[in-house]
């Protein structure tokens, strides 16, 4: 007899429904799974077999052919448990479906058929809330407050495979999930902008960078403060809105990453991976591609720190993400697509010793700065809108004890930007002054006769790229907007301009 039931499957980011098809015919006992299976899927045999015996149901031994449809595409999990027990026990005809609406399951069993959370649960439900026709998706229970988030689908959580035979056979109902959202997953604070002595420049670009999404490279000696301000910028950034939530905690579902007594990101991310992670690590990748760390920072900040001292390889895998805001991934058995909308914040010495240009003695020779230095590629710092130059910190800001603006202060400010920038774009499929084509740039970034001609100077002693000419018009923007000025004004393009000096500075020691 045959069986047929829903279940979905992750591909990359985004869910896919699937039809898991159970056939039993009679011949020698036999049990396969096909339909380009993972080796977690496969190993659901045994967890199954023994999830079926201990609910003291009879286990067929006959030949058990179950079938992932469609069956060209590669599926990974242990998700679909659920589906090919009950769907064995309604081939076998020991389980009699009386439920006439459409449902979907999702869930990995224990020997003792218990049903354990699995990753995921999130973009499942964003899918089938999608769909033209009502559903119902039995859900482990562990997974009852991320399934909350999607109030438009009726989720209904079971713990133990004789719940959902019960319900499937009309001798019980399920309430479906109507929790509140819980109130977002808590990280340890970052610390306040009034915290950081001196520095004022630092914090000013910094507020540019999170009022228009804009990366910033960070250049000083050691113990100046660079990573001080780096992990503190996620302080001054807007509130994430619904979709921002969304975005981000789909991501940390797939990952498998989400707290289960906090499921729901709506704290800024703030990435730092170490210097000797894997490209893939990074980027996202793997034999079944996974996100990366540029998607963990969705809607966030990606801090590299010492980014001379990150590999080759994994800078230059930066420099598509940076630009397009996703990272596309391609492997044999299909291409996966994984968003990358983050700000990069790097920070590094001006030298091994950290003491070029300071009132201390730099040790490195000319040959050995130039070498730190061009491990970053002119394309990847190209991409860095803001260059910041951070001096040793003296005695007298140490110990000076008036707290400069607070973090709050700054993210009032911040937070205007954005409003304005959110209404510039209300009919663009982005909303801040960084992601900005060209079209754009020409319209809300024009200048005047004397603005025109300082850029005109700045690009040729600079040696501009069009790439760093349409970045400094829109950091120039994002300038005006914290102002709350309609036209970009010289002084606006100005302080732009000061932000890449660094270009001739360092880069031609």
């Amino acid at each position: 007899m045959l069986a047929v039931l829903n279940t979905l499957f992750i591909n990359g980011i985004e869910a896919q429904p699937v039809k898991v098809e159970v056939d039993i015919q009679n011949g020698l006992p036999d049990f396969q799974i096909v339909g380009l299976a993972s080796m977690a899927i496969k190993e659901a045999r045994e967890r199954v077999r023994s999830a079926i015996k201990n609910c003291n149901y009879k286990f067929p031994y006959q030949k058990i052919i179950v079938n992932l449809a469609p069956a060209d595409l590669k599926k990974e999990g242990t998700h679909f448990d659920l589906a090919i027990a009950l769907g064995i026990l309604i081939a076998s005809e020991q389980v009699k479906a009386a439920s006439e609406q459409l449902y979907y399951l999702a869930g990995e069993l224990s020997l003792d058929g218990s049903v354990r959370e699995v990753p995921g649960i999130l973009p499942m439900a964003l899918e089938l809330m999608d769909m033209s026709h009502p559903v119902q998706f039995l859900i482990p229970a562990g997974n009852t407050p991320e399934a909350a988030l999607v109030n438009e689908l009726a989720s209904l959580p079971v713990q133990h495979l004789t719940d959902v035979i019960r319900w499937v056979e009309g001798d019980i109902s399920l309430d479906p999930v109507r929790i509140a959202p819980p109130a977002g997953r808590f990280v340890s604070s970052p610390g306040d902008f009034s915290e950081v002595k001196g520095q004022e420049t630092a914090k000013r670009a910094l507020q540019i960078a999170a009022a228009g999404m804009h990366n910033a490279l960070l250049i000083g000696p050691p113990g100046g403060g660079k990573t001080m301000l780096a992990r503190r910028i996620v302080s001054i950034f807007p509130e994430m809105s619904r979709q921002e939530v969304l975005e981000s905690t789909r991501i940390y579902s797939v990952a498998n990453l989400l707290n289960k007594d906090q499921p729901l990101i709506n704290s800024r991310p703030f990435r730092s991976p170490h210097k000797n992670a894997s490209s893939a690590s990074i980027v996202g990748g793997g034999r079944i591609p996974r996100p990366g760390e540029i998607s963990l920072a969705q809607n966030g900040v990606l801090f590299l720190d010492e980014l001379p001292e990150f590999n080759r390889d994994v800078l230059e895998a930066l420099r598509q993400p940076l630009e397009d805001k996703v990272i596309t991934v391609a492997r044999a058995q299909g291409t996966y697509t994984f968003p990358a909308n983050f700000i990069l914040i790097g920070s590094l010495n001006p030298c091994p010793c950290g003491n070029f240009g300071s009132q201390l003695e730099c040790r490195c020779t000319p040959m050995q700065i130039n070498k730190y230095l061009n491990r970053i590629s002119g394309p990847l710092l190209d991409r860095m809108d803001l260059h910041v130059e951070l001096p040793r910190v003296n005695f007298e800001q140490l110990k000076d004890h008036n707290p400069g603006k607070t973090s709050a202060q700054i993210k009032e400010k911040v937070t205007a930007a954005r409003a304005i920038q959110e209404n510039r774009f209300v009919d663009r499929n982005y909303k801040v002054n960084a992601l900005m084509d060209s079209h754009d740039v020409k319209r809300y970034c024009s200048l005047n006769r004397d603005a025109e001609q300082l850029l005109k100077s700045a690009f040729q002693k600079l040696n501009l790229s069009a790439r760093g000419y349409n970045r400094i018009l829109k950091v120039a923007r994002t300038i005006a907007d914290l102002e709350n000025e309609a036209v970009v004004q010289t002084q606006h393009l100005a302080e732009a301009l000061q932000y890449r000096s660094l270009d001739k500075k360092y880069w031609m020691v």
